[in-house]
């Protein structure tokens, strides 16, 4: 049986961190390619090695991936010292 996953990839400093949501797994490689396929791998152990109860508790169901704004470079007054 095949399930599909979401892999939410970032850069830091040198390496790219790789992040299955649904499971809370991660990983990491040089590239995104590299990344990718090691979080893959890593998903691929969890599922077999993790207990039906284990996979239960962690497994969520619904992902939303989407963008937002916030404004940067200003300080509320009500927070500021």
């Amino acid at each position: 049986m095949q399930r599909e996953f979401t892999a939410i990839i970032g850069l830091e400093g040198k390496w790219f961190t790789a992040l299955c949501p649904e499971l809370d797994v991660a990983s990491q490689g040089r590239t995104v390619e590299e990344a990718r396929r090691n979080l893959q791998e890593a998903v691929e152990l969890f599922l077999e090695t993790a207990s039906p109860e284990e996979i239960s508790q962690r497994l969520v169901g619904e992902i939303y991936v989407t963008h937002f704004e916030v404004e940067v470079g200003t300080t509320p007054s009500s927070i500021r010292p």
